[in-house]
């Protein structure tokens, strides 16, 4: 499999209950066809397992005064250096030294009780946000290489 793009993992994020921001916790566990464990969004037979949000996204975002962060967003990887809203569905992301995941989805429709989108007035995750179902497990913790080698 052909490299063609690399990042890195800025921070890992979960929260107990969905529609709220995500608390950064340097490290966490993926596991295979679930999710990050210990994270409201986990579970069998979602497309939707984990998400993805660039720290440039954030940085976007940034400019309407709010002091944002990892998880602010509700997404569970923080990534740096890969365009992830650019990734065709299908693309195949190796994740530090074991976690093997699929890009299922690009971007989302904004809930009603998200939290950013109340404060702000808007979301970038339903544009720019991504997420995919876990391949293979294993630990996934901040300053971890992201590797795009498969694109779908």
């Amino acid at each position: 499999m052909e490299s063609s793009q690399t990042g890195r993992v800025i921070d890992v994020c979960i929260s107990e209950k969905k529609g709220t921001r995500k608390k950064p916790v340097g490290k966490a566990y993926l596991r295979e066809e679930y999710g990050v464990e210990g994270d409201a969004h986990a579970g069998r037979f979602s497309r939707r397992q984990i998400s993805l949000l660039g720290i440039e996204s954030i940085e976007k975002m940034k400019k309407y005064g709010f002091n944002l962060k990892p998880g602010d967003f509700a997404e569970n990887i923080t990534t740096e250096g890969i365009e992830l809203y650019n990734l065709p569905i299908g693309t195949i992301l190796n994740i530090g030294k074991q976690v093997q995941v699929e890009v299922t989805q690009i971007g989302k429709k904004c809930h009603s009780d998200c939290e950013i989108s109340r404060l702000i007035g808007q979301c970038i995750m339903p544009r720019e946000g991504i997420f995919a179902r876990v391949l293979k497990s294993g630990w996934v913790k901040s300053g971890d290489p992201i590797i795009v080698v498969k694109k779908g």
